[in-house]
This record gives structure tokens, sequence and C-alpha cells, in this order.
């Protein structure tokens, strides 16, 4: 039976209302089941992908790859995130669990499932088929978890194949038209919003209703920061410092940025769609966002010239993995299960993911031929060089994400100063991550 603690069904409970970036799953108990595979055999699989996305693209081509190598049978079931997030509570502890499924990385979501038995220990596949050898240490933080469902323990409970970052999206036309380069220092960057504003551009889309506001709050926290940094709010290695510098620093330059002109003054009512689409048109000649955003930019984004960097002047940048292959423990078969996995890992697949807008974890750079995605992979592997990746800033606690929208709104719409949103933001931190401390 699943490993159901008092601590776990309250971490269940909370994570019912959590609106997060990601979709929270709630479970049960787990049974147990493996097969040897081959002929005559089925791999049952689940995950949300689109047909004509980077991952959906490269896994279909992975599963003709699995039925003629292993002589079994793919029983794709196209569920959507939803569909897998409800559904995950009814099913996984009974015989119709799929034996593989995508799932969101996170505390509140695959940690939950490992925390309650629900999904199964991988450290013997990943020592068998060498995938911890392709993933990035940062990468196998959101992979593993402990016995309480906290990401960066000792046990694999998923194995991601892709990933994704935050950075900045430049018009390359806009810079040439107001005679500015692109920044390679923090200093550079502000430099270049002055110059716009004073030239009469708000240069940057923002979305103060939405994650994009808070995603830069957390950025600018990070060119403060240090990994022990990440490693505090992230990980709960040590108490957190609400007035400390880096905090501080990130609350009070977000103010600065609107005072300055360097966002809009309704900045507090705007959504992430919006934000993205002020760039696709031009409006905006900068986003400060993320990877997941470069292909519908290569496809609409077309009037201009574009280009993407990490954030300057820091090695830190927002970013993880991608969600997580999980095997649930009530699966058929396991062993068919980690061979799709090892399938989705090869160079072919990976450059599938890379020439299609998305960022694969173990590609050879050789085999990505598109100009735009390569330099997309190229930032992302640098930040993975510099052990850069730093996660979200609402994934600490469930429900985390509403509460950095809702004080930073209060702080861009002056009903509260610096000080006064760093102390609700840390009372609503300390009070979510409890029981993970």
């Amino acid at each position: 039976m699943a490993r159901i603690t008092r601590k776990n069904a309250r971490r269940g409970l909370a994570a019912i209302g959590a609106l997060t970036v990601g979709a929270v799953a709630l479970a049960g108990c787990a049974g147990g089941g493996s097969s040897d595979g081959g002929d005559g055999d089925t791999l049952k699989l689940w995950h949300y992908e689109g047909a004509d996305s980077a991952m959906g693209k490269a896994w279909a081509e992975a599963i003709e790859i699995f039925e003629e190598e292993t002589g079994a049978t793919v029983e794709f079931e196209e569920k959507s995130f939803e569909q897998i997030q409800k559904t995950a509570s009814q099913v996984l502890d009974t015989d119709a669990a799929p034996d593989l499924m995508e799932f969101n990385k996170g505390n509140a979501t695959a940690g939950f499932l490992a925390s309650t038995g629900l999904i199964s220990d991988l450290g013997d596949a990943v020592e068998e088929y060498g995938w911890e050898d392709k993933l990035a240490p940062s990468l196998q933080t959101t992979a593993k978890y402990s016995e309480d469902g906290v990401m960066g323990g000792d046990t694999w409970y998923g194995i991601p194949n892709y990933g994704e970052f935050v950075g900045v999206y430049y018009n390359l036309d806009a810079f040439e038209e107001a005679d500015l380069e692109i920044p390679t220092t923090y200093d550079e960057f502000v430099d270049v919003l002055d110059a716009f504003v004073a030239q009469g551009v708000t240069p940057l889309a923002e979305a103060g209703a939405e994650y994009p506001l808070g995603q830069l709050w957390y950025q600018l926290a990070l060119t403060e920061g240090d990994r022990q940094f990440v490693n505090d709010y992230q990980l709960y290695e040590n108490p957190v410092d609400w007035q400390g510098d880096e905090i501080t620093y990130a609350t009070e330059t977000l103010q600065e940025y609107v005072d300055k002109g360097y966002i809009a003054s309704d900045v507090s009512s705007v959504k992430a769609e919006d934000a993205g689409v002020s760039f696709i048109n031009g409006t905006a000649p900068i986003f400060v966002s993320g990877s997941w955003w470069f292909g519908r930019f290569v496809a609409e984004a077309t009037g201009f010239d574009w280009t993407m960097t990490a954030f300057p002047g820091t090695d830190l940048s927002l970013g993880s993995s991608g969600n997580l292959w999980v095997v649930p423990e009530n699966a058929a078969n396991k062993e068919l299960a980690y061979e799709f996995i090892d399938i989705t890992m090869r160079p072919e697949i990976q450059a599938i993911i890379g020439n299609n807008g998305g960022v694969p974890v173990a590609a050879d750079s050789a085999d990505i031929t598109d100009e735009k995605s390569k330099l997309l992979i190229d930032t992302f592997n640098g930040i993975l060089e510099a052990d850069g990746l730093s996660f979200y800033p609402d994934w600490p606690a469930p429900g985390f994400y509403d509460v950095i929208v809702q004080e930073l709104q209060g702080l861009v719409t002056g009903t509260q100063d610096a000080a006064t949103t760093n102390e609700n933001l840390g009372a609503q931190y300390e009070e979510g991550t409890e029981e993970y401390r």
C-alpha cells in the first residue's frame, strides 16, 4: 500500500486550491506490477503534448521506433493536462493505471505522488540506462525527491527529456532603429531601458495579472543571489530573509521599473497572452519570459528580426527540466516504460525536439539544423554549464503563485510599499512551507 501520512494528506488538501504555472494532482493508494516486455505486450502511454508541438513530434517518432524494436504495441491515450490532473487520483491505484505518463515536476505535483507511493522509484533504471550522465545536476533536482516529496532528494521518481528557461527576447529591428546594441551586462540592460523611454517607448512587455511579473521579480532577486540563495528559497536548506539584500533589491527595483516607465502603468491588469502579443506585434521591443514562447515567436513574430539571450549580468536564470516521465507503481509493464523513456533520450529524438522549437536535454548540437533553434539550445546549455537553473518563484508552496501575483499587484499599483510587500510574501511563504521544512 502507499505511504500516506497525515503530513502528506494535508499537503494534498492544500494542493487542491493551488493555482500554479503547472497543475496539481491528488492521489490515493498504490500497488505494483511489472513485465519484461516483448512481442504481444502493450505499453499504455499518457501524455498531453499537442501533435504539432516539439515534444509531440518527437514522441510520435519514438513510438514508431519503440514498436519496431520491441515488437510491443503502444496504446496512446490522448489526454489534456487537466484530464491527467483530475484522473490521477482515481486511476493510479487501480489496474487502469498507465504504464508511463507525463506529469508536472515540483513538490506539490510529482513530489506528492512520490511521497504517497503512487509512482515508482526509478533508481535501478537510471543506473541501467545511464540517464544520470545525460542530465545536468539542476535538471536532476526536479527528477529526484525525498520521502516527504521535496525535490532535490535522493530518489529518482521521474526523467525529463526536455528543458525550459526564462531569458530575454529582443526585437532587433527596434534596436537598430533606436541605434542601440543588445546588452551583455545588467548595467547595459538598464541603459537600453532608459534609452527607449527617452524615445517615448515603453520597452518591456509585462503582465501583472499572471506569471510574467513574478518571474521578472524573481530574476531580479537572482541577479543579487547565488546558488545558496536558490537552495534556501527552493529547497528549504536555510531560512529565507525576506528583508534581505536579494528580495529587497528585487522588490524595490521592480517598483522602480514602473516608476521610470520601463513597464506600463497598467501592468497589474495585463495577462501573459497580452504581453506576448505586444512583443509579436512590435509594440514592446523587449520581453523577459520563457522558452515556451520561442516556437510561437518563430511562427508569428515574422514582421521583424529577433533574438533571445539569457538575462544579462547573472549566471542564474529561472528554469528547470520540462515535465517528467513517471512510471506508476501499479504499472503493468514497467520494463517497457523504461525502454520507451530511453528511446526519447536518444540523439535522433532529442534532435526532433530541438529542431522544432523545444529545448532538448541530451541533443548532439551537430544534429540541430535550425539556426534559431540552435541559438536557443546553446543559450540553455550555457545556463546548464554554469549550474544556473533556479526554478520558479511560486514553487516552494502550493498556492504561492496567487500570493505573488496579488502582492506584486499591490506593489505596482502603489497600494503598498516594498517592505510591506516583502513582509506579506514572507508570511505566506513561511506558512506554506512549514510542513516541508
